[in-house]
């Protein structure tokens, strides 16, 4: 018995955002999941203080953006019962009351995300991004011409009011900084006609970086930021007075800022902070007294919490999960810390099936350990690399490694140098580093398996997707440890992925590795396409045809030099699907063309999924 492809599937990512909503008769809660079996569109959910669920969007409706590509914030509740949300197909904002959306923006080319209502205000800020350019703009929700209310840094996100209405703050930075490098926490008085005058920092800089922020008053904000070198909490005076820490421990308040709209914390009415905190081992849901700066955790059987978390009415609203339960939307009371899941119960396989994690460090290198199921000695490993490469994986369950473990194949997910949720100088190992660090700590990973007896050294193999997917074919070109590998949607050549990238990234490379011209060497020499004739075995690619982040020509000029020296390989492209994977067919058409690869370089029987042909394999 095993994890099947379609269970994968139906279990496959889980809430982006939640909202907490209060109301005469009790707490609502909001939220949107991932629907593969409607196309992979996003639907967003609202449950009733009654526990009734009702769909709010309707079918044909998505509501997502492509705010830097990732996507932002992409809905607000409207008081009342209403919904203001960004639509994928057009990227334009609606508002919806009754059965069919009303559009809010014109068509054209912008795209709205990290959406805000300003309390007291008819209607919804949004950062806006047309080409290159963001601003941050004002939107009525009657309908009529929005109004820009500030442009600044080249990168806006977190957009607040304070109070008093009196001023306007937001995060903003510039290249060639990425979020999690330095961005600034700028604050500016809120003119009559309401746009923003000139502003000042307050906080951040080059070398600190705001996650987000909220206010606590007309004279003081709360900002995650972390010149510490941690992610902390705390309060920033508009005075001009130092900043004061008031989460000063070794662990996360804060996340990098992929997708903007992101929230780690949530100011209560009563003045305390739901937070989320701890480490990429182990987050926690928390409330914090600022007062006092008592932390008390809220409990739960969550071994970890998303980074979206909403508060109102005594009731804090997040997203966590454990290693035998997906992400699932929770309610827990601020007071006496009772959990109750709002979101529905997905159906879920025999626990005998889930592998039980394990994390561990080897040679400094956090890693978590997934046996394969009946596991009696030495055998089959796959080494598992998140994306970002500024990102990291938690433990929770995650079907797509169960597919494989319940097959006999173990996993070990790496948390290499540069991975978020163990501090800035763990997340900085990989500055410059990219293309070395990463290979040599998924290489010592693997071969420390080996030395512990759980690993057959001629059966490792290493995976992963985007940055992850980059991490791989290096590991396949600069290493000699891996029998073969998997990419999904991979930048195979760093010089070419640069000058093709949208904005956002385009100068994420001079931090990871050098700016260009001057480390051009660098480029060359780690390049998986310019050393392909290295590979130490096979390579299977996997590719979306729509995807805007990593081009498909990446794949497909890496495996025409695998080709060209003689190297085994595949490719296969999925028509629909962007950078990442979102539909049922095509999470189920993956799975099985992996589990197919694993089979013919581990010399094991597949019969359950398609053949896969590698070419160049005679």
């Amino acid at each position: 018995m095993s994890i099947r492809p379609i269970d994968v599937a139906h279990t496959d990512g889980g809430p982006q955002w939640v909202e907490a909503v209060a109301t005469p008769s009790g707490v609502e809660v909001w939220w949107d999941e991932p629907r593969p079996h409607e196309g992979g569109r996003r639907c967003v959910v609202r449950r009733l203080p009654d526990g009734s669920r009702v769909d709010v969007l309707p079918m044909g409706w998505n509501a997502r953006n492509r705010l830097v590509e990732y996507g932002g914030r992409s809905w607000r509740p409207l008081p009342g019962g209403g919904l203001v949300f960004t639509n994928w197909a057009d990227q334009r904002l609606y508002r919806l009351d009754g059965t069919e959306p009303a559009p809010l923006t014109p068509e054209g080319p912008s795209r709205y995300g990290d959406l805000y209502l300003p309390p007291g205000r008819d209607e919804v800020w949004a950062v806006r991004e047309t080409g290159d350019v963001r601003d941050l703009v004002a939107v009525p929700l009657t309908g009529g011409p929005l109004r820009v209310i500030a442009k600044a840094q080249h990168f806006l996100i977190n957009p607040r009011i304070s109070p008093d209405g009196h001023h306007v703050a937001w995060i903003g930075w510039d290249h060639p900084n990425m979020p999690w490098d330095g961005t600034e926490l700028c604050v500016a008085p809120l003119q009559d006609d309401g746009t923003a005058g000139g502003h000042r920092v307050v906080a951040g800089g080059p070398e600190e970086s705001v996650t987000q922020a909220e206010w606590r008053d007309g004279t003081s904000l709360y900002a995650v930021t972390d010149p510490s070198g941690w992610w902390n909490v705390h309060l920033v005076p508009l005075d001009g007075s130092p900043a004061r820490n008031l989460t000063p421990i070794e662990q996360e308040f804060g996340a990098a800022v992929w997708k903007p709209g992101l929230t780690t914390f949530a100011v209560a009415e009563d003045g305390r902070l739901a937070v989320v905190y701890g480490t990429a081992d182990h987050r926690r849901l928390g409330v914090l007294d600022p007062a006092t700066g008592e932390l008390r955790e809220l409990g739960g059987a969550a071994t970890h919490w998303s980074s979206t978390v909403s508060v109102a009415g005594g009731k804090v609203a997040g997203v966590g999960a454990t290693p035998y339960t997906p992400l699932e939307v929770t309610l827990a009371d601020l007071g006496d810390g009772a959990h109750e899941v709002a979101s529905p119960r997905k159906p879920l396989p025999d626990r005998a099936l889930l592998p039980t994690p394990e994390a561990v460090t080897i040679e400094g290198v956090r890693a978590h350990l997934y046996p394969a199921m009946n596991a009696q000695g030495p055998g089959p490993y796959v080494i598992f690399v998140h994306g970002g490469p500024t990102g990291n994986l938690p433990i929770v369950l995650d079907l797509e490694i169960a597919y494989f473990t319940s097959r006999g194949i173990g996993v070990a997910v790496v948390n290499y140098g540069g991975s978020t949720g163990y501090g800035r100088a763990y997340r900085e190992r990989l500055r410059h580093q990219w293309g070395v660090v990463d290979v040599h700590d998924c290489a010592r990973v693997a071969r420390g398996l080996v030395e512990l007896g759980r690993a057959d050294a001629a059966k490792l193999a290493i995976r992963g997707g985007s940055a992850g997917g980059w991490t791989t074919v290096a590991a396949l070109v600069h290493s000699d440890v891996f029998a073969g590998g998997v990419a999904h949607y991979a930048i195979t050549d760093p010089e070419s992925w640069a000058a093709e990238t949208h904005d956002f990234e385009s100068r994420y490379l001079d931090g990871l590795v050098g700016p260009l011209p001057e480390t051009r060497q660098r480029y060359t020499e780690r390049s998986p396409l310019l050393n392909a004739a290295r590979a130490s075995g096979p390579c299977l690619m996997l590719h979306g045809l729509e995807d805007a982040i990593v081009d498909v020509g990446q794949a497909e000029r890496f495996t025409a030099e695998l080709d060209r020296h003689g190297k085994e390989w595949a490719l296969l492209t999925f028509p629909g699907e962007q950078h990442g994977w979102r539909r049922e067919e095509t999470i189920v058409a993956v799975l099985e063309a992996e589990l197919a690869f694993y089979g013919l370089i581990f010399d094991m029987e597949t019969p359950e999924v398609p053949p896969l042909t590698l070419k160049g394999r005679v």
